[in-house]
Parts: C-alpha cells; structure tokens; sequence
C-alpha cells in the first residue's frame, strides 16, 4: 500500500511559517532538524488521531521559488484540510486571524469554506458529509 507522506510548500520564513501552521491552524510540529546546508527539515501535519499527509515547510533559495511563495497551484485552492467539526474548527481560525474568502457553504459533498494561509495559498476547510 502507498500514500502520499509529504507535500512541499515553500515559504520565506521557518520561524512564521511553524507559528502559523501550529498556532493559526492547529497543526504540530512533527520534525525541525537543522541540515548542513543551513536549511531545515520542517514537517508540520494536522494535530489529531487520523494519519495524512504533512507538510514539509521548505524556505525558498533561490528568485524562482521566492516567486511561487502563495502561488504554488496558480490561484486555485490547492490543500484541503478536512475537520469533524467544522464549526468548531471555523471558529477557532478566524478567532486565530485566518483569512476566509468566503462564507461557510453546505454543500452535498459537505460544509466548506475557502481561506488563505499567511502566504496567500488557498486552501478548503472542509467537513466531509456523512456516508
């Protein structure tokens, strides 16, 4: 069996990048490991029971991956991060100061609603429906 483990996002910062993941977010931070080159193995993923995929928070090196820092899908939303309680979980990121787009929509796939993460990507919050 496979799945996908990690997921890269670049970022410009290690330092804000890990407080918004883990405070804005709620995630945890899984591994920080300095590396020789100076950069750092980041990974943060959602805090719970459930296993996915995490993050590894890569700080852009060059012109061309500061150029994709809150672009990496184009403007589409391009992480989705499922919840039990949307509700909840709503109300503890905008109390956070996360920036939702839009409106809580309910949906026949679930309750959703877009927001941003500090960079700029879009992201879903999402509480599948039941069955």
């Amino acid at each position: 069996m496979s799945r996908i483990a990690l997921v890269t996002l670049v970022v410009d910062d290690y330092g804000e990048a890990i407080r918004f993941y883990t405070g804005a977010l709620g995630f945890r931070l899984a591994e920080d490991t300095p590396r020789p080159d100076g950069s750092r193995w980041v990974v943060v993923e959602p805090d719970g029971p459930v296993a996915g995929a995490a993050l590894l928070l890569a700080r852009a090196k060059n012109e061309a991956e500061r150029s994709r820092i809150g672009d990496q899908t184009g403007g589409r939303v391009g992480f989705f991060l499922h919840t039990d309680d949307f509700a909840r979980d709503h109300a503890r990121m905008r109390a956070a100061g996360v920036r939702f787009l839009e409106e809580p929509r309910h949906e026949p796939y679930g309750s959703v609603a877009v927001f941003q993460d500090l960079y700029g990507n879009r992201w879903d919050l999402l509480q599948p429906a039941a069955g």
